[in-house]
């Protein structure tokens, strides 16, 4: 396998079409309802519009969740409320159709796409198009052994690249990002903190079913210890994914870079999600422009990396259980704001105003004769 060479994706990722974005917003200042009455749904529809380079903004007909699953052996130091190795389970409720971003998805009329990335489970065990990505079987322990090889990291990177080129060459027109993960919430909080250049306890949250202080304490030790092994690396986004991310975070970051590669807009999920969009910040700083922040799950993490990337959560809900869930609830204020700008009407424009017609230029003033001219002579008596 060829080595990747990440900085290529400076110059082939693009921002949205600024000159689409402007028309879009003159088309708005038109419509009948006053520019700003509409708040963020004004300013998503034009985001909307620049992503699609079309104005009117064309409805959100094909969007999917897709979410990389894997497992992460931090897991087994205590430091999430679910047991270590237990991410397949969550996949097997999502693919029966049991957890919330399922019965989300069902109401909503989404599909949802589950990539095992480094589930810690037999893959025979799961459906043929959710294992055929696969990189490992369980992420390594961060704190004191590198999550994967760089040559993992690159597999993994890869793949994420591969599941953005199938989805746009499939016509889907938006994704809603997430993961299924037990103990990704600390490979998160760790690549945030390295990033951001904070302390662990700064980014260290309670995850998506909140754990008690004693474990709390054992996540911020693990972030802790993680991020000495990650501060040697941060130059390198590759190793860094390597060292203390796992295969689901590396598939992330390559699934981000290549959707805005394919000029596919994102909705992305919860810490995990945002995590992965801080490393792909660094490696391309214009992808940023492609996505948006769903939801603010609480997790200070999350709020570290999305306030570094400038994006601004849509909704505040309070919806910590990830999979995708809460950037999923966003997707109806997207599809309205799309509606909204394609088909509020315009004002009719004001009848032009008659024209004045001119007034007539003053005649000149008659020119003397000469007999009036000449000076008159006196007649002699």
């Amino acid at each position: 396998m060829s080595s990747l060479n990440l900085d290529d994706f400076t110059d082939l990722i693009e921002r949205p079409d600024g000159g689409v974005r402007r028309d879009a917003e003159e088309r708005r200042a038109r419509q009948t309802l006053p520019p700003g009455a509409l708040g963020r749904l004004d300013e998503l529809g034009e985001w909307l519009s620049a992503a699609q380079s079309s104005v009117p903004v064309r409805p959100v007909e094909r969007p999917r969740v897709v979410l990389f699953a894997g497992d992460h052996g931090i897991a087994a130091q205590g430091v999430s409320a679910r047991p270590a190795g237990g991410a397949a389970d969550l996949v097997r409720a999502v693919l029966a159709g049991e957890s919330p971003v399922a019965v989300l998805a069902r109401r909503l009329d989404v599909p949802v796409r589950v990539v095992d990335m480094a589930l810690d489970c037999d893959p025979a065990e799961l459906p043929a198009e959710v294992a055929g990505h696969r990189v490992r079987r369980g992420s390594g322990r961060i704190d004191t052994e590198d999550a994967l090889t760089s040559g993992e990291a690159e597999q993994a990177l890869r793949a994420g690249m591969a599941v953005a080129d199938e989805e746009a060459d499939s016509g889907t027109d938006l994704v809603v990002l997430g993961d299924v993960s037990v103990g990704g919430t600390t490979a998160a909080a760790t690549l945030v903190a390295a990033l951001c250049g904070t302390d662990a306890s700064v980014v260290t949250g309670r995850g998506g079913e909140p754990i008690d202080d004693l474990a709390w304490m054992r996540k911020c030790a693990a972030v802790r210890d993680a991020l000495r092994r990650a501060r040697p690396v941060l130059g390198d986004q590759l190793e860094l994914l390597a060292t203390v991310g796992g295969a689901d975070l590396a598939a992330m970051t390559g699934f981000l870079l290549q959707c805005a590669v394919r000029r596919t807009p994102v909705i992305l999920d919860g810490v995990v999600a945002s995590a992965a969009a801080l490393v792909a910040q660094r490696v391309a700083f214009r992808a940023p422009d492609w996505w948006l922040a769903g939801h603010d799950s609480g997790e200070p993490a999350q709020a570290k990396a999305l306030d570094r990337m400038a994006l601004d959560p849509l909704l505040a809900h309070g919806v910590k259980v990830g999979e995708g869930a809460g950037g999923l609830l966003a997707l109806p204020l997207v599809r309205a704001a799309a509606a909204l700008s394609a088909e509020l009407p315009e004002r009719e424009p004001e009848p032009a105003a008659p024209e004045a017609e001119p007034e007539p230029e003053p005649e000149p003033d008659p020119v003397p004769t000469a007999s009036e001219t000449e000076p008159s002579v006196p007649s002699a008596e």
